[in-house]
């Protein structure tokens, strides 16, 4: 089965999935829309798909899925849109910034028995899933604690930042949901701290910029996030997982994995410089996973209430931040 999927909105983004969904040998691009003319002819002919409107996406039979890369304001309206038309949606996260807002978009989805799919794109990296893949073969033991570090080799334009629902709702909900998809049991309590140390433009804007975040469970499991909007060195990604027989780690990935030897001592190239390169093969295996689930018919992972959780999180996190205190999630959900 080839699935004809619609790309809504041409951005940075946008761009990322039209590759994905062309290295799929079981998906075709067939139509983009965006606001902007410009972005859209730029991916229509890159991919020879045809340019057209929302509503045309909507009422065209032949097309079966649509990824959503549209701003954030729009993503829940877009959900229960073409839910309604009968189309498998793929959703940029987050599907919205309020809880309420989620909640009742889900139950569109639910009613309708559509296929969606929320884009937390990490869960997909071939080294993440091997930790993963560590965990549940039991070769570590049963998880204790785990430890995730993400930071960016510098901070998006301020007008970003203005409309992004803020560092925690936009970088760290990343974060969030690779604790969940790695603890093993739900957070039930957030504690977090959180700072301008990078640029004060990011404070006059009402958001941080440095973050740190302490996840617990009823067990007792932790996750510690540390996150950053500068890293001078390149974009850092790392994971390690302590578990009571051992531990694994995923350590920073770089495009050339080799190591110089010479006088000086040993040398190794610099890091990915953001994530359109460094998770290169998590966005393509992303899209083939969600091809997989409209073939068989089944739910999708990660799903509208992974969705939901790692927003309510978030809230949590902001929470926390705004009162200096520790939060339980039944405070948010």
């Amino acid at each position: 089965m080839t699935v004809n999927f619609a790309l809504l909105g041409a951005g940075r983004i946008g761009k990322v999935h039209a590759r994905a969904i062309a290295a799929s040998v079981d998906a075709r691009l067939v139509a983009v829309s965006d606001a902007f003319a410009d972005a859209a002819q730029t991916v229509a002919e890159a991919y020879g798909c045809a340019v057209c409107s929302i509503d045309e996406v909507e009422t065209d039979k032949s097309i079966d899925a649509v990824v959503v890369c549209t701003p954030t304001d729009t993503h829940a309206d877009l959900i229960e849109r073409f839910a309604r038309a009968g189309k498998a949606v793929f959703c940029e996260k987050p599907i919205d910034l309020d809880l309420a807002r989620v909640k009742h978009c889900l139950g569109v989805v639910e009613e309708t028995g559509a296929v969606l799919m929320v884009g937390f794109n990490r869960r997909f990296d071939p080294h993440f899933a091997a930790v993963r893949a560590a965990i549940d073969e039991g070769r570590i033991g049963p998880v204790e604690m785990v430890q995730i570090t993400s930071r960016d080799p510098g901070p998006p334009p301020i007008g970003y930042i203005e409309s992004s629902g803020g560092i925690l709702r936009d970088m760290t909900i990343h974060d969030f949901d690779m604790a969940r998809f790695l603890l093993g049991e739900e957070p039930d309590t957030v504690f977090a701290t959180a700072s301008v140390l990078v640029d004060p433009a990011i404070g006059e804007a009402g958001d941080f910029d440095s973050v740190s975040v302490i996840l617990t469970t009823a067990s007792g499991r932790q996750c510690s996030i540390s996150n950053s909007r500068r890293a001078t060195y390149g974009y850092d990604q790392r994971i390690e997982v302590l578990g009571a027989e051992g531990a694994v780690a995923a350590e920073n990935q770089r495009p050339v994995s080799i190591e110089i030897a010479d006088a000086r001592g040993f040398t190794r190239p610099p890091l990915h410089d953001f994530f359109m390169t460094r998770y290169t093969e998590a966005y393509a295996a992303e899209i083939a996973a969600f091809v997989a689930a409209i073939a068989g018919g089944k739910p999708a992972a990660p799903s509208g209430e992974d969705g939901l959780r790692a927003l309510a999180l978030a809230d949590a996190a902001l929470l926390s931040v705004r009162e200096r205190r520790a939060v339980k999630l039944s405070e948010i959900l």
